[in-house]
């Protein structure tokens, strides 16, 4: 899809550009030299009424500008206040100015020096709002863009800012393009299909496993999760691979694994209550996969090389379904007992994970992640809008979340982090002599005490990587991004993260 509109960015203003100007702010003192023509319009619309300045207010302008919109951010000076200050009100002012009838809006961002992306974190808050599901466009040609051009007021003219914006627009538009389709149009074999056609032409190299005798011997853990939709071709398991690789030298390698479960019933453990509803974007980590590289390819960093595992899976009921207490044997030998078929998120990536662990060895400075809608556990813990990042030892000692973190928090990404502790490992040893990790407990995470943290440990000892902390000879960095909290609420858009994060994280050398 690319960005859900075209993107100019001006240090002009001009007058015949555009049919609407939203200004983002959190004072209109602020509006100085050019700017200082919509002061008067929105002052005595402020003295007129006084709820002007805590929400969105639109005041009439001559034509051909028709219209100004002041969107506050609210005050910007608390311990508590952010950059998503900027972001939501970008937001909303733009989906005002779409209500208003603008299809060449202006958006002016006065930002701060606390918040020094505050430009770019309203650019990818205003595209946000304007963006159109893919069923839409595919459906109703003619609803294809909510608006023609957005039109950024910016002292950033030299096409670098454009690029990024395009870059990392792009990502979460493919994101949500994935994530947010119904579990039909985005089944397997559609996802592969789909990226394929995407990355077409492009620096990404896309590989597709599609035989299921092949996933079950390679992935066997993935493919108990797909035994019962493999009876139905349309629903088959997939496994996409995605590579990218700089022009050099190469100074990070980086390995990317995302839960690409297109739809979740619970399998055996089915989900009751009214809860299955929303399980079609339980593939936002392999959605943010294939995001990833799509920033990958609009900046093409020269210090990078980087493999991605979107693992697509079904997890269907039916009398071919795996159950709790079948013993699986996984990629490293593991010997695993299935605890609780809703917990299939951390069956699909595991043997993926033992795959990127094996070549990671090889490679260059590598960093191991596994991205997924994982866990509500992660929600109760941190509760909405935020990612949780945990490290592995080796990660931990060059502070992998912390960095990312922080990363995130300047454009508006959000992290908390865990630590994997020695409960959690604990926690999944084998109980008996048949087995030797257990999947899960028999309840959700939910209900579950380190519900969110557990699932790491058990990546962890069932890929292998255990023999790869701190205590090795060859330690391999990895950490486990959660985002089942930061990925947007049903129904509604996703939100395309964690991929602007990682990519402010890894992009820079």
């Amino acid at each position: 899809m690319g960005l859900p509109c075209q993107v100019k960015v001006t240090d002009k203003l001009q007058d015949d550009a555009y049919d609407g100007v939203v200004i983002v702010t959190d004072d209109l003192q602020n509006l100085k030299d050019e700017l200082a023509v919509f002061q008067g319009p929105l002052a005595a619309m402020k003295e007129a009424d006084a709820s002007v300045g805590t929400g969105v207010t639109i005041v009439p302008m001559p034509a051909p500008m028709k219209r100004v919109i002041f969107s506050s951010t609210g005050p910007l000076n608390r311990d508590y206040d952010d950059v998503r200050r900027f972001a939501d009100a970008a937001r909303v002012g733009l989906k005002r100015a779409v209500k208003a009838g603008c299809e060449t809006p202006l958006l002016v961002t006065i930002g701060n020096k606390r918040f020094p992306e505050a430009e770019f974190a309203s650019v990818l808050g205003a595209l946000e709002g304007v963006y159109v599901p893919l069923e839409i466009r595919e459906s109703r040609p003619e609803g294809e863009k909510k608006i023609k051009i957005l039109w950024i007021f910016s002292k950033n003219t030299s096409g670098d800012f454009e690029k990024k914006v395009e870059a990392y627009e792009g990502a979460r538009s493919l994101v949500r393009d994935i994530q947010g389709s119904d579990p039909e149009r985005m089944a397997p074999p559609r996802v592969a299909e789909h990226v394929t056609k995407h990355f077409k032409d492009s620096s990404v190299e896309v590989e597709v496993i599609s035989d299921c005798d092949v996933i079950e011997k390679n992935y066997p853990c993935l493919g108990a999760v797909n035994r019962c939709a493999k009876l139905i071709p349309r629903h088959n398991a997939r496994v996409v691979k995605l590579s990218y690789e700089g022009e050099g030298p190469i100074t990070e390698t980086i390995f990317l694994v995302g839960k690409g479960v297109t739809y979740d019933t619970g399998g055996a453990d089915v989900k009751a209550g009214g809860i299955m509803a929303g399980m079609h974007r339980d593939k936002g980590g392999a959605s943010a996969v294939a995001g990833f590289f799509e920033a990958l390819d609009k900046l093409r960093p020269k210090h990078l090389k980087v493999r991605g595992t979107m693992s697509m899976v079904r997890n269907s009921i039916g009398a071919n379904c795996y159950v709790a207490d079948e013993i699986i044997t996984a990629r490293s030998g593991v010997r695993v007992r299935v605890g609780n078929t809703d917990a299939e998120g951390r069956m699909a990536m595991v043997d993926c994970l033992c795959e990127a662990k094996e070549v990671a060895v090889g490679e260059v400075n590598p960093q191991l992640y596994t991205i997924a809608t994982l866990t509500g556990h992660a929600i109760i813990a941190m509760g909405p809008g935020y990612s949780i990042a945990m490290d592995n030892g080796p990660a931990r000692d060059v502070n992998n979340a912390q960095l990312l973190r922080k990363a995130g928090e300047n454009i508006g990404d959000m992290f908390e982090i865990s630590t994997i502790r020695r409960e959690d490992y604990e926690f999944h040893k084998g109980k008996s002599e048949y087995e030797d990790v257990l999947q899960s407990n028999n309840f959700p995470s939910s209900r579950t005490p380190r519900g969110h943290q557990g699932p790491s440990a058990f990546l962890i000892i069932t890929s292998g990587l255990d023999k790869h902390g701190i205590d090795s000879s060859k330690p391999l960095k990895y950490t486990h991004l959660d985002i089942a909290g930061s990925e947007g609420a049903f129904p509604g858009i996703p939100t395309g993260c964690p991929v602007p994060a990682l990519a402010a994280k890894h992009f820079q050398q």
